[in-house]
């Protein structure tokens, strides 16, 4: 199948942050767009004033007559009632996964693969890219900042950027020129059912790299059943690596770090506008791929300290009353530990509330130690209703489950409806809302209210 050659489109979830970056690239092609997704969001509202038809009833009848192909995302239950007419008309149907495998099927691609981090090294190097004139095509998870999309579509580039999911398996369809792996921790073990199986898929996905020296590995990283090739080029500010960070420290509110490459200092006083010191081997990790690119290293500079992040990571809202309210899409025990760790740093001896909405009763089931502990680094922790995503209710797992494993800090259960009335009532200087379900639909309400407390 060559995807470029279709007419017209129907996506099955376009609202989802992936989906809705298939759905922009292909409309930006002249491809007539229609799409169902469960709610309408500002995503879903930005997609139909760029042109593209999206219902939310469960309508077989608005599949349009001339589609040529569905895409899917696997959120979306085998039992939806539009599959049945898909299948009564023969439909091709592709996941999103191939979807985007089908687009650099042709072309040069860099694939950016790890538990957490992708979202913001793949809109790191995105952006290095935009700002240095490389043509690319590229596909991120999530709204950059600098350009309220998730997107950059030209039609002249031979090369395509992508996230590379481990969930499903899915990058496993990919063969990149490049390849970044940013993280592998335990994670979708009810796709996995143990360490040892992620693990052996990311050995997997690092041997289709076409080259392993253009493999980029976080030194970091503790495998149990893997070794990173030898030939990889690895990052780290930690650990000794090919590209590391020497000399960090904060002036004027941002860290200001000299890169090293392989012992010589390859950028001198590189600026991080971002928090968090785990943002920092974000940004080695995106400076490897664009010397891989040859990107001259004076724009790598310029890129890096106009860079302004991605919508929902470490997202400042607002600043008011005294409080200072960050909403975040960590939704691992690892990357909550991250952000704790990053708000402590950037406020010392602010205290902290953190209101967090399990993803998935089985991450909440597999990791609950994990997520106790990483709670447990609040001054107040708050959890809401866990968010089912594509999964159904596990008996006795809940925000109680949670709660109880919990210690070392004050604690409390609040229903989904309740937080953003309740959040005047916390005294802690810092708020973040906390999670990768729709936990960000409260947003503008816990914004507005704590704008509005006496």
């Amino acid at each position: 199948m060559d995807i470029h050659k279709l007419n017209s489109i129907y996506f099955l979830g376009i609202g989802g942050i992936g989906m809705s970056a298939l759905a922009r690239y292909f409309k930006a092609f002249g491809v007539e767009v229609n799409g169902y997704d469960k709610t309408r969001t500002p995503l879903t509202i930005e997609l139909e004033k760029e042109g593209m038809a999206v219902h939310y009833e469960v309508n077989p009848a608005l599949i349009p007559q001339n589609c040529d192909l569905v895409i899917y995302t696997p959120a979306v239950p085998a039992d939806f009632a539009e599959w049945a007419i898909i299948k009564e008309r023969n439909l091709p149907s592709v996941k999103r996964s191939e979807a985007l495998a089908l687009i650099c099927k042709g072309k040069s691609s860099i694939a950016v693969a790890g538990t957490h981090g992708k979202t913001t090294v793949t809109s790191m190097i995105a952006h290095i890219l935009k700002k240095s004139n490389f043509p690319v095509n590229a596909f991120v998870g999530g709204l950059m900042t600098e350009y309220g999309t998730n997107v950059f579509v030209n039609p002249d580039a031979s090369w395509v950027l992508v996230e590379a999911d481990e969930y499903d398996r899915s990058f496993l369809r990919l063969d990149p020129d490049i390849a970044v792996v940013n993280a592998i921790d335990a994670d979708h073990l009810d796709i996995y059912g143990s360490k040892k199986e992620l693990e052996l898929a990311f050995e997997q996905f690092m041997h289709k790299t076409k080259n392993h020296s253009s493999l980029i590995f976080n030194s970091n990283i503790e495998a149990d059943f893997i070794e990173q090739p030898k030939e990889a080029c690895t990052f780290s500010a930690k650990k000794e690596a090919d590209f590391t960070a020497q000399n960090i420290r904060v002036e004027n509110g941002i860290f200001v770090f000299d890169i090293i490459k392989k012992s010589s200092v390859y950028i001198q006083n590189a600026q991080m506008p971002m928090p968090g010191r785990h943002n920092i081997e974000n940004a080695l990790a995106a400076v490897a791929v664009a010397d891989k690119l040859h990107i001259q290293k004076e724009k790598i500079n310029d890129a890096l300290a106009s860079f302004r992040g991605v919508k929902r990571r470490f997202e400042r809202i607002c600043q008011c009353n005294g409080k200072t309210y960050y909403d975040d899409y960590a939704h691992h025990p690892e990357e909550i530990k991250a952000l704790i760790t990053a708000v402590r740093e950037l406020h010392p001896g602010k205290r902290i509330c953190g209101i967090f909405q399990p993803h998935l009763f089985t991450r909440t089931r597999d990791f609950a130690d994990e997520f106790a502990e990483s709670l447990g680094l609040l001054d107040r922790a708050v959890v809401t209703d866990i968010y089912p995503a594509r999964e159904k209710a596990l008996e006795g797992i809940n925000a109680d489950f949670l709660l109880e494993k919990m210690d070392g800090c004050i604690k409390e259960y609040i229903a989904y409806k309740d937080v953003a009335a309740a959040v005047c009532r916390f005294p802690e200087e810092i708020i973040l809302s906390i999670g990768a379900g729709d936990i960000d639909r409260l947003v503008p309400e816990i914004d507005k209210n704590l704008r509005n407390c006496s």
